[in-house]
């Protein structure tokens, strides 16, 4: 994408309804007035709210709103060019349950409250394999720390991805820590329990992994709390 196309799509990210761009500042400084009140003030209604971690074009966060106009979806990416796509096609298709956070997942703890989320998506993270990565990887036990903090005491984690690593990492994580294991399979679409939320919905670059034959796993998992 030419860098005139990205200021286009920022420039236009202004004046959608459905994105909120708070600065690092903001967030550091416990000033978004929407944290606690995401239902009320942005979503306008108390219907369970899910996130979708690194949403890229937005693609997953967009079509969960189609098949669920009980939830409220907000996509979060700190790449606010890529999630324009997702943000126009809500617009256009006047889905009022889904919107866009462009932020650093590692500031999510400080723009929500405190069991404020119902679910969370990670889908297709950057594995960040190499050990001078490991505080990037997104189900590291610093994120697991902050999107317990967040989450309702009955909140669900869904990690679906094509790396065989971070589904092994991320399950002996979870094991470590006694943590409450839903769901776990290391090819869903060779899975015929699959659960129609994972196998129904894939991204542009979900068909292309299946195209080169790779396998794609799913982890479902719950906290517990003392």
């Amino acid at each position: 994408m030419g860098s005139k196309n990205k200021l286009k799509r920022f420039k236009e990210n202004e004046t959608f309804e459905n994105v909120i761009q708070p600065t690092r500042d903001e967030a550091e400084k416990d000033a978004l007035h929407l944290k606690g009140n995401w239902r009320k003030e942005f979503f306008k209604n108390e219907n369970p709210i899910v996130l979708e971690l690194g949403c890229g074009k937005g693609e997953y966060s967009i079509e969960l709103a189609r098949r669920h106009p009980d939830k409220n979806f907000l996509g979060i990416d700190i790449k606010g060019a890529r999630f324009w796509r997702g943000a126009k096609t809500a617009l256009e298709e006047n889905l009022n349950n889904v919107g866009f956070l462009r932020t650093q997942i590692e500031l999510i703890d400080l723009l929500f409250a405190e069991n404020e989320v119902d679910e969370i998506w990670i889908t297709f993270p950057d594995p960040q394999i190499k050990y001078k990565r490991t505080k990037h990887r997104l189900t590291n036990l610093d994120f697991l720390d902050k999107y317990k903090k967040i989450l309702k005491h009955e909140g669900v984690v869904h990690l679906k991805t094509d790396s065989e690593f971070m589904h092994g990492y991320t399950l002996g994580l979870l094991h470590g820590l006694s943590e409450d294991i839903e769901y776990a399979h290391h090819d869903v679409y060779g899975n015929e329990h699959s659960p129609e939320d994972v196998i129904g919905i894939q991204t542009y670059y979900e068909s292309q992994y299946l195209e080169k034959d790779k396998k794609i796993t799913y982890l479902r998992f719950k906290f517990r709390y003392a």
